[in-house]
């Protein structure tokens, strides 16, 4: 498999999401306007030569859009292998670069998003834990902080206390949510109009800044739903999704 570096000469030609194949999608736009920005922070995205099958994103954790203290750590936003593509290595491949990456870069570590078990739009715990990472923070709602160091007297990396314990103050479905993931520049606002549609008390909370990302109400940004106060998930809904979770 070959790998190719996204950068600010090729990103509007490449193609960078996931499952959206135009390339001219609101969706895809949204996210290489985002990622256009975050280069100029150290943003690394690393894809294959095959069209959205895998790729990997990471930062510097310091400029990283999470409520998280891990200086001197490199931060993966995502890695994803499409089903086809699985058990040939390729998460090897782009995990290896990104580590080699950061260790000449003299970075301490790595750190990551995950869970106990395997959830939507998460790291697999088993392939990190094979991986040799392990858990150095966990959220109330079970959002987990995994990291590898390179040192043995790294500092463990850990939630900032606005995201230790996932709480919004006000009634019914709020959404807190970036551009980072491409689907939502679709899906939110088809959320917003069918809570609308049917008097479904819903605000959304875009996150537009580095700043506002780190001092949110709960690890996971690019998507978290609360209700009432409590957090329920960071999985992201269409209008038939979320007229059922609103039927519960």
């Amino acid at each position: 498999m070959n790998y190719i570096r996204v950068t600010k000469e090729n990103l509007e030609k490449e193609h960078i999401c996931c499952a959206i194949s135009n390339n001219k999608d609101i969706q895809v736009s949204s996210k290489k306007a985002w990622l256009s920005d975050r280069l100029e922070e150290g943003l690394v995205f690393l894809k294959s030569t095959e069209r959205g099958k895998c790729f990997i994103e990471y930062i510097p954790a310091e400029n990283a859009w999470n409520p998280i203290t891990a200086d001197g750590y490199m931060y993966i936003n995502c890695m994803w292998v499409s089903g086809s593509f699985k058990g040939h290595g390729y998460s090897n491949d782009l995990l290896g670069a990104c580590i080699a990456d950061s260790k000449g870069q003299g970075k301490k570590g790595l750190c990551i998003l995950s869970s106990a078990k395997k959830k939507p739009f998460l790291a697999d715990p088993n392939f990190l834990a094979y991986k040799g990472f392990s858990v150095c923070d966990e959220a109330e709602n079970g959002i987990q902080l995994w990291y590898l160091p390179f040192l043995s007297d790294a500092g463990k990396p850990k939630f900032k206390e606005c995201a230790r314990h996932p709480h919004v103050d006000e009634a019914g479905y709020v959404l807190y949510y970036t551009s980072q993931c491409p689907f939502n520049a679709k899906y939110v606002p088809i959320v917003e109009q069918t809570a609308k549609e049917h008097g479904i008390p819903f605000k959304a909370i875009h996150i537009e800044s580095r700043e506002a990302a780190q001092n949110a109400p709960t690890p996971i940004t690019t998507y978290a739903l609360f209700y009432n106060g409590e957090y329920l998930t960071n999985e992201q809904m269409n209008d038939t999704k979320f007229l059922k979770l609103a039927a519960r």
